[in-house]
């Protein structure tokens, strides 16, 4: 017995041993590393719900972007643990610094900026290599394909891969493909149905574009995107052309996690144009948290719900 413990641990000492160095891409740049990053900060709610999915938590020592945006439940709170916020929303140089990391999970406007202080290039010379999220790629390169599941899939294979805890997210993604492939069988045929996806703003909105990750939950979810031929991931647009695409359905952004999307549903009642459209007349709608709208475990579950509210009849 103690002979098959011993070339049990050995076998797990061998094929640890032997899964480093590692190199992945991030936007276009290759990151190798030779062990797992033991100090990592994670910023954003929904790149934390990535690393919680994978059971990260003794390998983070600090969060950025939660509480100066959101509010957080209960179950977020639990898998925070005493992992401290460095930051309430972006995070300076001084922040990163002082707790000594050895990875930075973020994106472009995803916690750093372009030609801001906090770039991978600023923070390479500290030690930190930095993990960006595949999404705000095209902040810095417009030659991306459109918006595919395969943003929060791909992310999380890559944490994976960094902390040695692939087969953990490959398990992870196939059950998220299975969940999905059961909610595109419910819709089936029910496709087409013209969504507009309200994030913010009065004098113009900020919506989801052809990049983002809700053009692709849309489309799973048996709509179109409106602003699908936008160049961007996230952006500005006009309320003119909103409303002569007369969406039929909206994805209300609900920043208070429980009401906040009552007054976006007003401010569109109110707009001259908007008010017209079928999606605003008829009231069809869905609101969803910051979380379920950018990559990160919240998204399939989401696209269940946009899928039941648009076409309810199939659930």
């Amino acid at each position: 017995m103690k002979r098959l413990a011993l070339s049990f641990v050995l076998s797990l000492f061998t094929s640890a041993t032997f899964a480093f160095p590692v190199t992945v891409d991030s936007c276009g740049k290759k990151l190798t590393f030779a062990a797992p990053p033991k100090r990592a900060v994670i910023h954003d709610l929904n790149m934390a719900e990535m690393a919680f999915a994978l059971k990260l938590q003794p390998s983070i020592v600090g969060l950025t972007g939660i509480t100066g945006w959101y509010k957080v439940g209960p179950e977020f709170k639990a898998e925070q643990g005493s992992i401290p916020e460095l930051a309430p929303k972006y995070p300076t140089l001084e922040n990163l610094v002082a707790v000594e990391p050895d990875f930075f999970f973020a994106g472009w406007y995803y916690g750093m900026k372009p030609g801001g202080e906090v770039t991978p290039d600023t923070l390479a010379p500290h030690g930190i290599k930095t993990l960006v999220l595949t999404e705000s790629c095209v902040h810095l390169d417009k030659n991306r394909p459109a918006a595919s599941m395969d943003l929060l899939y791909g992310d999380v294979e890559k944490l994976g891969k960094i902390f040695g805890k692939e087969a953990e997210a490959d398990k992870l993604v196939s059950g998220w493909k299975a969940q999905l492939a059961a909610i595109t069988a419910k819709v089936g045929s029910a496709k087409g149905t013209r969504v507009f996806l309200y994030d913010s703003g009065e004098d113009k909105p900020f919506t989801a574009g052809k990049f983002a990750i809700p053009s692709a939950m849309i489309t799973a979810a048996g709509g179109d995107n409106v602003m699908a031929d936008m160049e961007t991931s996230w952006g500005t647009t006009d309320w003119e052309t909103v409303a002569a695409r007369n969406p039929q359905f909206l994805i209300l952004l609900d920043y208070q996690d429980g009401g906040g999307y009552r007054k976006l549903l007003e401010f569109l009642k109110a707009h001259p144009a908007m008010k017209e459209t079928d999606a605003v007349k008829n009231e069809r709608f869905v609101a969803l948290r910051y979380a379920e709208l950018t990559p990160g475990p919240a998204n399939i579950e989401a696209i269940g719900k946009i899928a039941k509210a648009m076409h309810p009849e199939a659930f």
